[in-house]
């Protein structure tokens, strides 16, 4: 969950160039940062890293005072072991200042390691388990070559893991992973090294996902690639990224949470006409199975459970669906034949992938709609089916939620023998997007974002389709303003939640034109007799709101507009109160820690 980028080649601007590529990578972990740089002029054979380090957000931090350098590295951090300090920020040194290490994930047997190291002489200067690796392969280079070091110190730990480590005495990088992601793009006489693909676009498409268990060495400007247990050589498989740079910059945008938010007709249009084909393939791969499941965290949990209503009312087809992390205590029941489809935007969410791992222990086919081509889901899979959204930086998703929803539609109308109608179901949600995008409908949410600012409380409701998308809207709302937001089945409400509402209460409730109109209406009609505001969001006016936001009808595809609505007063909530909507606190964009 932290922000992993290096530098090396032939300019001697290495250490900017790395600020650059962090800022790029910030919404990964921004409670603080960190660069190292080997000074291009030696003094002496045992040149010392330079380090600089700060607690907070980049901002308009410089590195001025750094030295030039073409080979450099740095880190922006999401605390797991020690507090937000200078001294826990990466990067770390060992005790002679000539190896330091960024890392990513956990090093679970950090303290036996540490307590062992301690007692041959090692001074350590921070709480984090990250320094341990430092200091492990300053140990192990007493008697073998650097990159040997790194990958004998790679194998004592226990846990999954991505490390890069540099020696200024020999020259090079070295980087090793296990379950958490690192790319590597080869450009013109030099080599990036990043945690996310996006942030090596404006140096080179050209790219390398290190897989688990691979070890790259990299010096004068050579990568070679090794398996971390056994040190033999592999050949790196090089793929093309298709995303632009323009896709992973903000633009003319405040935010990039706007900014994806704006891109989703585009998206989406683009999905209905270019994704048919991939989708009756696996349409029939589902089609012959039994026994479906759907996996996802966060949002994309709640794409799984409105994919069960798609297939449900589409395609007649019963599927089952469970949060990633709870997946491994419903799995007992897997079998050959089963199938898993995992979804996912970045594909490293680590708990989808441990229960991908389980599943495919079981003999299950894996299938995986995820948005990074070269991620580890994406190569995990059986079956794999990019959604296509480009890159997406804000931290609370929003393109690639909607480009789950829209490649479902598509996937349960192909199981009903009907993908034309699928086809026309995400147009028209393409176009009720559009709709809401526009001057008039951002600005009446944006004014019922400030009349309900002040609130402590926020529910939403709704009932088929509906329920995940009043999940949705309620998870964007506290993710990004903070809120605490609750979204409800209307049926639920006598069961309990009434009991929450009371005068001036906010309610949002969902009534689109279908089945379960009446029942919503219902439901928010006993939340207004409990005293609660009324904002309904549907496709005609009713009396009974006491503000309205309208939701063209694009038929089952209207939860699509639906959970744009909850992302755009999510958004303005969050700047109306100050906050940054693209870096909630405490949060970060891929969680690829347990």
């Amino acid at each position: 969950m932290c922000g992993i980028f290096g530098y090396i080649g032939t300019k001697q601007n290495a250490p900017t160039i790395v600020l650059e590529g962090l800022k790029r990578l910030e919404y990964r972990g921004y409670d603080s940062w960190g660069i190292a740089a080997v000074p291009q002029q030696k003094t002496s054979h045992k040149t010392e890293i330079i380090v600089k380090k700060q607690t907070g957000k980049i901002g308009n931090a410089t590195i001025d005072d750094m030295p030039p350098s073409s080979f450099a590295f740095g880190h922006t951090r999401w605390a797991t072991h020690g507090g937000i300090t200078e001294q826990n920020a990466h990067p770390h040194l060992d005790c002679s200042n000539t190896i330091s290490v960024i890392h990513n994930g956990i090093i679970e047997n950090y303290e036996t390691l540490k307590r062992d190291l301690i007692k041959k002489g090692h001074i350590f200067a921070s709480e984090t388990d990250t320094e341990v690796a430092a200091h492990l392969i300053e140990e192990y280079i007493k008697t073998m070559p650097f990159d040997k070091a790194v990958r004998k110190a790679f194998n004592m730990f226990e846990g999954f893991n991505a490390i890069i480590a540099i020696s200024s005495i020999e020259q090079k990088f070295v980087a090793v992973r296990n379950g958490s992601p690192l790319v590597i793009g080869v450009g013109n006489n030099e080599h990036v090294l990043a945690s996310d693909a996006s942030a090596i676009l404006p140096h080179t498409s050209e790219v390398h996902f290190l897989q688990d268990g691979e070890m790259a060495v990299i010096q004068d400007e050579k990568m070679s690639l090794y398996e971390a247990k056994t040190g033999k050589h592999i050949d790196p498989t090089i793929q093309r990224l298709s995303w632009s740079i323009s896709q992973a910059e903000k633009g003319t945008y405040p935010h990039y949470m706007i900014k994806e938010i704006h891109e989703q007709p585009e998206i989406l249009a683009t999905i209905a006409e270019h994704s048919v084909s991939d989708v009756k393939k696996l349409a029939a791969i589902i089609a012959s199975s039994y026994g479906g499941y759907m996996i996802g965290c966060g949002s994309a949990a709640y794409a799984c459970l409105a994919g069960t209503y798609l297939f449900s009312k589409i395609a007649k087809r019963h599927m089952n669906w469970a949060i990633g992390s709870e997946f491994s205590y419903q799995q007992d029941f897997l079998t050959k034949k089963s199938l898993v489809i995992a979804l996912s935007q970045s594909g490293e969410t680590m708990d989808t992938l441990e229960a991908v791992k389980q599943a495919k222990a079981k003999g299950a086919l894996i299938v995986a709609l995820v948005n990074v081509m070269g991620s580890t889901l994406y190569r995990e899979a059986d079956h794999a089916i990019l959604l296509s959204a480009g890159p997406e930086k804000g931290v609370a998703s929003t393109k690639a939620f909607t480009a789950k929803l829209a490649h479902l539609i598509l996937l349960a109308t192909a199981l009903a023998d009907d993908p034309d109608r699928g086809t026309a179901l995400v147009k028209k949600a393409a176009l009720a997007v559009n709709s809401l995008l526009k001057k008039r409908s951002l600005e009446r949410i944006e004014a019922i974002a400030e009349g309900i600012e002040k609130k402590e409380h926020i529910y939403v409701i709704g009932r088929g389709l509906s329920y995940p998308a009043s999940l949705e809207t309620a998870l964007k709302i506290k993710e990004v303003s903070y809120i605490h937001a609750e979204g409800l089945p209307a049926g639920e409400l006598k069961h309990g939640p009434l009991a929450l509402v009371e005068q001036g209460t906010p309610c949002i409730a969902f009534l689109p034109n279908d089945e379960t109109y009446s029942a919503n209406l219902a439901g928010a009609m006993e939340m207004k007799a409990r005293g609660g505001h009324i904002i309904g969001v549907s496709y005609k006016k009713h009396e009974l709101f006491d503000t309205y936001i309208h939701v063209d009808d694009a038929e089952e595809a209207t939860i699509i507009p639906q959970v744009v609505v909850g992302q755009i007063l999510g958004y303005h909530l969050a700047v109306i109160r100050g906050f940054d909507p693209d870096m909630p606190r405490n949060l970060a964009k891929s969680v690829t820690v347990k």
